[in-house]
């Protein structure tokens, strides 16, 4: 019977055990982590540095994470236990007979046509209203500084970017209308490949979103600007693959 404690440890690759008095961090990517303990350090809670880290996430590792996604969060603070359901619905004016009227049997696996209202915005907001310590606005600077100032792109990282842009290349060329995919190539691919091992990478449009959500309580990202944006885009992208 293998058993694990700190001095007996029988697995062949380990890290080494790592203690806090204060407060600990823990994600996929260790810039993300830094972000999280700096909220932490600045007088956030575990919820503050918890929602610091996810949306760092969506800069630092953006082949998992991204703003336009989903949310689900179990807390438990002062005692109580709290879940947070961040699952965004269908568009409201998508429906199965215009879906069918394209040639639709199946929900296409790349654009706009099969994306949900992105529910983490509001989550994240959700529980920084309720929980946080800090206001979103400060939770979310530390993604905002990595966005805007770029980072280095660590080799994991670099390995799935390169594969996501493989494969969205691959997409393109058998697209109908290869156009949609032009806006995923100039954010992710600025230079004509997606970054490698040790390069730069920034976005300041995204640093800008960040900077709205955070200004606004996410409100702008369902009902302002970035929503008039968004809602532009669908349909510029609806139109070209409707024909």
């Amino acid at each position: 019977m293998s058993f694990f404690t700190n001095p007996n440890n029988p697995y062949p690759r380990s890290r080494k055990s790592v203690y806090a008095k204060y407060g600990m961090v823990g994600t996929s990517q260790p810039l993300a982590a830094q972000a999280g303990l700096r909220i932490l350090q600045q007088g956030g809670n575990a919820v503050d540095a918890a929602v610091a880290t996810a949306a760092c996430l969506t800069v630092v590792e953006p082949t998992t994470n991204g703003i336009g996604s989903d949310a689900f969060a179990i807390i438990s603070i002062n005692g109580q236990q709290y879940g947070i359901n961040g699952s965004g619905p269908a568009p409201q004016s998508l429906n199965v007979a215009d879906l069918q009227a394209a040639g639709l049997t199946e929900m296409p696996k790349f654009g706009w046509t099969s994306i949900d209202v992105p529910g983490a915005p509001a989550t994240w907001a959700a529980m920084v209203e309720r929980f946080g310590q800090l206001s979103l606005a400060e939770d979310l600077a530390p993604a905002i500084t990595y966005a805007r100032g770029g980072y280095p792109v660590s080799q994991t990282i670099a390995y799935f970017w390169e594969r996501a842009a493989q494969n969205y290349r691959q997409a393109q060329k058998e697209a109908a209308n290869p156009a949609i995919f032009d806006e995923w190539f100039k954010t992710f691919c600025p230079n004509g490949h997606a970054p490698r091992t040790g390069e730069v990478w920034q976005s300041a449009e995204q640093a800008d979103t960040l900077t709205r959500i955070g200004q606004t309580q996410a409100r702008d990202f369902y009902e302002g600007t970035l929503a008039q944006k968004n809602r532009c885009s669908c349909v510029t992208e609806w139109r070209l693959f409707n024909g």
